[in-house]
């Protein structure tokens, strides 16, 4: 049965959260913001459902730690707030949010979303292999009269797979474009195109983005 973590600090919430999902579920909850991070690390949960407006140490917080650190960064973080408004959900997503339900929650609509997510996440965990490895690399940019920018911008991996990688910048990318990529260095060849799949904030002015190839026409470092 998957796991999800509850993190809010309303009663009435986490008891609903517990009701409405532990039939297919496995609840572990908290109210205390601060235990969380302990808590992951302990029961690691295959989900974690985040409120914002919290004492001590807000879900702003916390979600971006959760998307910083290399032993929880893969884990789905979802926003159930009651916090309206495109800026913020657009915050939660640059913060590493997977997806931002608001209260009051619709029940089927969060068990749809879950059921798709971790089936995914299940199906990721048996293909991709995630390895500490540094490797340097060019992504392409676009060009604008409107917005000059150099053609390439270099960085470094902090860890890769078969077919993604993880990477900081300060250039800004959109969820969702695709750019070109390739290897620097001695024998250094275009790898292929990747899709930008998650930002997230870090210490300015670096962004980490999670990029996942969609074509391949050269040679990777995992094969």
């Amino acid at each position: 049965m998957p796991k999800l973590l509850v993190v809010d600090d309303d009663d009435a919430v986490r008891r609903f959260m517990r009701a409405s999902l532990s039939h297919q579920h496995e609840i572990v909850d908290t109210a205390i913001p601060d235990e969380a991070l302990a808590l992951v690390l302990e029961h690691k949960p295959d989900a974690i459902l985040l409120d914002l407006r919290m004492p001590r140490y807000s879900g702003y917080e916390l979600c971006q730690t959760l998307s910083s650190l290399s032993a929880t960064q893969l884990i789905p973080v979802i926003i159930v707030s009651g916090e309206a408004g495109e800026k913020t959900k657009q915050l939660c997503k640059e913060l590493g949010a997977v997806a931002y339900f608001e209260k009051p929650l619709e029940v089927d609509q969060l068990l749809s979303f879950l059921d798709l997510t971790l089936k995914k996440r299940r199906v990721e965990r048996r293909s991709e292999v995630r390895v500490r490895l540094n490797v340097a690399l060019a992504i392409s940019l676009e060009t604008s009269s409107e917005a000059p920018a150099p053609e390439e911008v270099l960085t470094t991996t902090e860890n890769l797979a078969l077919n993604s990688f993880l990477c900081s910048v300060s250039t800004h990318f959109d969820i969702g474009a695709t750019v070109p990529v390739r290897t620097v260095g001695p024998g250094g060849e275009l790898v292929g195109t990747a899709k930008v799949i998650r930002a997230e904030r870090r210490q300015f002015p670096l962004i980490r983005y999670a990029f996942r190839f969609v074509t391949k026409s050269g040679a990777w470092v995992l094969h």
